[in-house]
């Protein structure tokens, strides 16, 4: 039995330059997560969550420190092989959906697939297994004008899923949507996490799925608070 864990910080520092000094956003953070686990990344606006989903997720390269996943040192790789492992490795849902307004939702959720060049007829057999998987089975065809928020969100999701990625990471998937149509996209990580032994990261404010997560991580003055 593999006992290593899915993912592994190790004394994660980011610096921003400002003016001639530098502000430090996150000051040596420790973390290890086991596959299949949802996580929440919890703290007041501008401790660093965002920072630090970005740095996971390789969107953005720690000052210093080392990110591991599945014993990889992800940070190790090039820009070029780094955009390549992100595609494959890495899912994301940001709090603005950001679907392409004209193309359907079978169309946006493809979209990952095309990208990574993979055959057109799979492609398309997955994002429709994945729309019907989040509920949207019906609504193939529609494009994002014609989804309420909350089915926009989904369509999101879905798409994240496209390359079968390791780590799913959402920033505020919530934040814009109504109490109903944020609770439906909750009960959705938790349907996915119990589908594909999905592993999820979470920054949130949301206390309420906060309260249901595996385990939460607070971040405070760059810190993780123990």
């Amino acid at each position: 039995m593999n006992t290593e864990p899915l993912l592994r910080l190790e004394n994660i520092v980011k610096s921003y330059p400002m003016g001639n000094s530098s502000v430090n956003v996150l000051k040596g953070i420790n973390l290890e997560i086991t596959a299949g686990e949802i996580i929440a990344i919890l703290g007041p606006s501008g401790v660093g969550k965002s920072t630090l989903l970005h740095i996971i997720g390789a969107l953005d390269r720690p000052t210093s420190g080392k990110v591991y996943l599945e014993n990889r040192d992800i940070f190790a790789l090039n820009d070029n092989q780094l955009a390549l492992f992100r595609s494959g490795a890495v899912g994301f849902v940001f709090q603005f959906h950001y679907l392409l307004p004209e193309f359907s939702a079978l169309e946006n959720v493809m979209l990952p697939g095309m990208m990574a060049r993979q055959e057109e007829a799979y492609i398309r057999d997955r994002a429709t297994k994945l729309l019907n998987d989040v509920g949207l089975g019906h609504r193939l065809e529609h494009r994002p004008g014609e989804l309420s928020g909350g089915e926009q969100q989904r369509v999101a999701v879905a798409r994240a899923l496209m390359n079968k990625p390791k780590l799913l990471l959402a920033d505020e998937p919530s934040g814009n949507l109504d109490r109903s149509s944020s609770q439906a996209l909750h009960r959705l990580f938790w349907d996915l996490n119990n589908l594909y032994n999905q592993t999820i990261i979470i920054v949130t404010h949301n206390l309420e799925l906060a309260e249901r997560v595996d385990r939460k991580i607070e971040l405070s003055d760059g810190t993780v608070l123990i």
